[in-house]
């Protein structure tokens, strides 16, 4: 790779020096450099904006930068670089971090071709790690590739590049072989997005290429041929390349198959991840407070249903920091598959018999979780999808195929005191970047069966379509807390299916060892 040393006259907002450049792509520079207020070393990278932004956007993404990497590294603070300054100058949207130690996967690559599997696989994994947290966030990378991951001693990484998606005219500003077919037709990128891009990192640490093909035209891609990714690994690689973001695994589903390479494809790996390998280990602080009221105001975990939206997930481009876009069901896409090596699912059909029991009307059955909550759900409804935050939280949406209804329950061990503060501060915010959102009225303090609680409702829009997501989160007692939340298309929120199951939702749930209050 060239190493030209730039000039010593070099200098960016008269104060960060450029000294060597380390990783070059299109429209990203990055070169090492040197803070001459603290004296210390930073990593400075350049990034050309789209011209169409004027003077305005071009502030706006230098304020999202700094905003998506805080947001990241709150929750991962060692696995995001820790952003020291963002600012615009002679075109150029410049971001300068503290320095980050270790060598761009970019580079490696180069020098290398290609990695073994085992490392390839560990490395995946500290980079899926760092992408969960931000999807937690409520932010998208949507510019991932070799270039902003950095590799460490021990196969950690450390990712830059947050917030800087939707700053240019194409649908990818650095890197376009690494885009995922959604951002080549210029859609809005999600979570799914940033997988899609990790998989072709993982494509290109086996064969020296990402999987976007010259020969077949934008968009274009190669999948990874059955020899070169074999076993469970190789399924997770594919189905992270596949073309429709309603099709690619979860977060878990990818974990489980590269921990069987990374530790040897031992028989029933742990889905969690991997403390000697996460990025993220040293997020959670002694008091064990890390993220409790995001999750319960609606961290941005998504998961390829309107329940995204439901969880107060939208996306609102040219921002990539808002939280992930949602995407509605289609009839045809099967159910969320389980996740390997965790325990069994709950019966798919709700409890038999339980439609007779008092407060469950006629066409609903009691669903009663591992999670040990319960609540009444539609027959034919089933568990579409699980998400877990280490020990502190988890989100279940509940669904069936054909039906672009969802609930979601979200659960916390650490919440904020105010349940409208929650929804006000945590919530909305993200929510307001999003394509077509309105807030329905007040936020409204309330009660849920007795515990302290807010609601709020608001509308999205999603693939060019309206829906409506109906949110209550409730205390429950020693910092824990519950959100319920119920989204169906807004045209049809009126009704009297619609507003027979949220008053049903509402009015049949359950905590873990609770009973009628």
């Amino acid at each position: 790779m060239d190493r030209a040393r730039a000039s010593a006259d070099r200098w960016v907002a008269g104060r960060y020096r450029r000294l060597q450049v380390i990783h070059q792509e299109d429209n990203l520079v990055s070169w090492s450099g040197e803070d001459a207020e603290t004296d210390r070393p930073c990593l400075v990278q350049r990034i050309e904006l789209a011209e169409h932004l004027g003077a305005r956007g071009a502030r706006e993404a230098a304020e999202r930068v700094v905003e998506a990497h805080r947001r990241v590294g709150a929750l991962c603070p060692s696995g995001v670089a820790t952003v020291i300054d963002a600012m615009v100058e002679d075109g150029s949207l410049w971001v300068v971090t503290e320095w980050v130690r270790g060598t761009p996967l970019s580079e490696l690559l180069l020098e290398r071709g290609r990695l073994d599997r085992p490392r390839a696989a560990r490395i995946g994994l500290g980079v899926l790690d760092v992408l969960e947290a931000a999807h937690e966030a409520g932010v998208t990378h949507g510019e991932l590739s070799p270039g902003q991951v950095f590799v460490q001693d021990g196969d950690r990484v450390v990712l830059t590049g947050f917030g800087t998606a939707g700053t240019g005219s194409r649908p990818r500003l650095t890197a376009p072989s690494y885009a995922a077919p959604e951002q080549v037709r210029g859609e809005v990128p999600g979570p799914a997005a940033d997988l899609w891009a990790l998989g072709a990192i993982l494509h290109a640490t086996a064969r020296g290429r990402p999987p976007a093909s010259e020969r077949s035209g934008p968009g274009g891609f190669d999948r990874p041929r059955p020899s070169v990714w074999p076993g469970a690994w190789g399924r997770a690689v594919r189905r992270t390349l596949r073309p429709d973001p309603r099709d690619r695994p979860d977060h878990e589903t990818v974990r489980a198959a590269l921990r069987r390479v990374a530790i040897g494809d031992c028989p029933g790996p742990s889905t969690t991840r991997s403390r000697a390998h996460d990025p993220c280990a040293r997020a959670i602080p002694a008091d064990g407070r890390r993220g409790g009221r995001a999750m319960l105001a609606g961290t941005a975990l998504a998961a390829g249903t309107v329940t995204v939206v439901v969880l107060a997930t939208a996306h609102g481009l040219p921002r990539s920091d808002g939280p992930a876009a949602p995407l509605p069901p289609r009839s045809s896409a099967p159910a969320s598959p389980e996740v390997p090596g965790t325990p069994g699912p709950d019966s798919a059909a709700p409890s038999p018999g339980a439609e007779s029991s008092p407060g469950v009307p006629a066409g609903f059955r009691t669903y009663t979780a591992r999670e040990g909550f319960s609540v009444a759900l539609p027959e034919g409804w089933r568990r579409i999808d699980t998400r877990r935050v280490s020990d502190l939280a988890y989100r279940i949406v509940f669904g069936t195929r054909g039906d672009p209804r969802t609930l979601a329950v979200t659960h916390s061990t650490r919440v904020g005191p105010d349940p409208v503060a929650v929804w006000r501060d945590d919530v909305e915010p993200g929510l307001m970047s999003a394509s077509g959102y309105d807030r329905l009225g007040e936020i409204r303090a309330t009660t849920h069966q007795g515990r302290r609680a807010a609601d709020m409702e608001w509308l999205a829009e999603v693939d060019g379509s309206r829906f409506r997501t109906f949110g209550r989160g409730f205390l429950i007692g020693e910092g824990r807390g519950f959100s319920l939340r119920f989204t169906a298309p807004a045209g049809d929120w009126r009704e009297p299916a619609n507003e027979g199951a949220l008053a049903t939702f509402l009015r049949t749930f359950r905590e873990p060892g609770g009973g009628p209050r």
